[in-house]
């Protein structure tokens, strides 16, 4: 009976370290594990910073006062960031007065001459753009600082670059 019963002993515990070694493979086979995608890393650790956007030429600065010779619109949000896509989407070079591109998640974003990702940030004050201009943002987020309209997931992106 002594023997019997070591038998089960040492066989209860053979199938106790198998089972946990069953139960450990999938956290270590989770852990690891390259990079799916063969695009760089986005950097996001710029979050919540605007990227700089001296005074271009084209974007006219508003006169103090009321006046009825200049009329502007304030984009901001999204329609802001559709405003600057569409001024960078043509440009050549990289980094912040290059490309611009417009993801699948309906942000935009340009490439640092590394390939890396960086994400647009519209600035927090809105864009002046004379109201000429700006008609054709009208109906997204952000037009005339108006919280409600369309954001930009519904536009068709142009692809990105392969690298």
């Amino acid at each position: 009976m002594n023997i019997i019963f070591q038998e089960r002993k040492i066989v209860s515990r053979l199938l106790a370290v198998f089972l946990s070694a069953l139960l450990i493979v999938p956290m270590l086979t989770s852990c690891g594990g390259g990079s799916k995608s063969s695009a760089p890393p986005v950097d996001d650790t710029v979050t919540g910073r605007n990227v700089n956007y001296p005074n271009a030429p084209n974007q006219p600065q508003a006169k103090k006062g009321l006046s009825t010779g200049q009329k502007v619109a304030i984009l901001a949000g999204a329609a802001a960031l559709y405003y600057l896509y569409n001024q960078h989407k043509n440009a050549k070079g990289t980094g912040a007065q290059g490309q611009y591109y417009l993801s699948k998640n309906g942000r935009v974003y340009y490439r640092d001459e590394q390939g890396r990702a960086h994400w647009v940030t519209p600035p927090p004050e809105g864009i002046r753009v004379p109201e000429s201009q700006a008609q054709q943002y009208r109906d997204f987020q952000g037009y005339n600082r108006r919280p409600t309209g369309r954001d930009l997931t519904d536009i068709s992106a142009q692809p990105a670059p392969a690298l």
